[in-house]
């Protein structure tokens, strides 16, 4: 994979053009430039005469290589199996990985969108040998399954894509080559004694006649990472963009951990220095283990959308806080219907994240009979322990906040039309120790509608019996 480390993708493309200089001359220009007449290799001065307003940047290679690493992390995601080369090269072993992730062309899909996320773009290619998929990327997209394939699209490169050519590049010139071919075709022991074994190594390699060996990305135990804006954000929504391209690397250590994550903080930085403000954290608590970046960047919208900044932010990090193994995928033949435990967990989580952890309420009955106490309702975060009393007749979903005394025609309760008790009593006698006596009858209750509701009688003292009794409905039924 050939990175083209160019302009992230956040900044406006300028209206003039920009150039990218090293040692004082055009490294790199874009089509706006190159149409105002800037050429690679042109100095600082030229490139001022013919595009006075052109945006100059000086190349800086520690950045570069802080985000070619980033996009190595990312990759993981595919394959622990990831190195980072010269000239902007990531190299990912994908072999074993592409029945997981259906096939070559998704696998190349996916990458893509890691790199888009992340502000970049880049050249793939596929090919039996991480040397041969880096020469082909250098000068064209193409993907190779085939040793014999590889063979025959190596051949017809220009000799200048593989490095070690490039310091005898006039030499060769001389003797008629233009090709990787033509260079093959010399004999072997006099390049050796001419450019050394290190040229034929590089091109055994590419070819698959020789083992490769890279220098596999090694992680940190933890993971944290940080990302400078390129500018001061002022609403919380515009660090989106960052905080995607931090999760993108946190799912990609995930991956290659075979872990979980549980909670994470993404903070972000203000002022440093005499005038230095504290940075703001947001905590991301899942209720359920995950790695899946679509579910974290939902959830870091969400929470980002609720926060008014005190300050400009010039800076995000990320921490994993809490981690755990990852369970395997479930293998169930018949998936359950309207979704998986792990697929309502994550609603939750974007319902608490949208809406705040006092919104978004569970049931929590505790050890009493009357049911306006028993049904108790809590956060979902809550870790309080609930007591449930054990039912043997069926109860509502919705309780009134306060009964509704029922008319009464011809004896019987009414509630839009005559109801007709379809249950067996249940008895409720409780409060005595509290001064908050109840005694009550319930039945379930069915209109002509057959709409279901969960009503009672209150219980009369034998002074009272010649009263007409009093219904009230307390509950209905979905």
């Amino acid at each position: 994979m050939q990175l083209e480390v160019f302009r992230p993708k956040w900044l406006p493309e300028p209206a003039h053009g920009c150039v990218v200089l090293e040692r004082d001359k055009v490294l790199i220009a874009d089509g706006v430039a190159r149409a105002a007449g800037v050429r690679v290799g042109m100095k600082r001065g030229g490139v001022l005469t013919l595009a006075p307003e052109i945006e100059i940047y000086e190349r800086d290679a520690g950045r570069e290589h802080a985000a070619q690493r980033e996009v190595a992390v990312a990759l993981m995601r595919f394959s622990p199996d990831v190195a980072v080369l010269d000239e902007a090269v990531v190299v990912v072993d994908i072999g074993a990985s592409l029945r997981l992730f259906g096939g070559l062309l998704a696998v190349c899909r996916q990458a893509k969108a890691i790199l888009e996320a992340i502000g970049l773009t880049a050249r793939i290619s596929a090919a039996p040998t991480g040397q041969g998929a880096w020469l082909l990327a250098r000068n064209r997209n193409r993907r190779v399954l085939k040793v014999d394939s590889l063979e025959r699209q190596l051949s017809v490169l220009p000799l200048q894509s593989v490095p070690e050519i490039r310091p005898f590049a006039d030499w060769f010139t001389g003797l008629g080559c233009e090709t990787i071919a033509d260079v093959r075709r010399l004999p072997r022991a006099g390049l050796q004694r001419r450019c050394g074994e290190h040229l034929l190594d590089s091109l055994d390699r590419a070819f698959g006649t020789a083992p490769e060996l890279f220098e596999w990305l090694a992680l940190p135990p933890t993971f944290s990472a940080r990302i400078e804006m390129p500018d001061r954000i002022e609403h919380a929504e515009a660090a989106l963009f960052g905080a995607h391209r931090l999760i993108v690397q946190l799912c990609g250590w995930l991956c290659a951990k075979q872990l979980a994550l549980t909670g994470a903080t993404l903070l972000l930085e203000h002022e440093r220095g005499r005038q230095a403000i504290e940075p703001t954290p947001i905590e991301i608590a899942l209720g359920e283990p995950t790695w899946r970046e679509d579910h974290l960047v939902r959830l870091v919208r969400e929470r980002l959308g609720r926060i008014e900044l005190t300050a400009p932010v010039i800076a995000l990090r990320l921490d994993a806080s809490n981690v755990q193994p990852a369970a395997p995928a479930s293998d169930t033949l018949f998936p359950e219907p309207g979704g998986s435990a792990a697929d309502h967990a994550r609603l939750v989580e974007l319902l608490v994240a949208r809406l705040g952890e006092d919104n978004v309420l569970r049931p929590a009955p505790t050890a009493d009979y009357r049911p306006e106490i028993a049904n108790r309702w809590v956060p979902v975060r809550s870790t309080s322990e609930s007591t449930r009393l054990p039912k043997a007749l069926p109860r509502p979903t919705w309780l009134l906040e306060k009964p509704v005394r029922l008319l009464m025609r011809k004896h019987r309760p009414f509630y839009g039309s005559a109801l007709r008790l379809v249950s067996p009593g249940e008895r409720i006698e409780s409060g005595w120790f509290d001064g908050e006596l109840v005694t009550r009858d319930y039945f379930v209750a069915q209109g002509e509608d057959q709409s279901c509701f969960w009503i009672y009688r209150e219980r009369m003292s034998s002074r009272d019996a010649e009263e007409e009794q009093r219904w009230f409905l307390h509950g209905l039924f979905g």
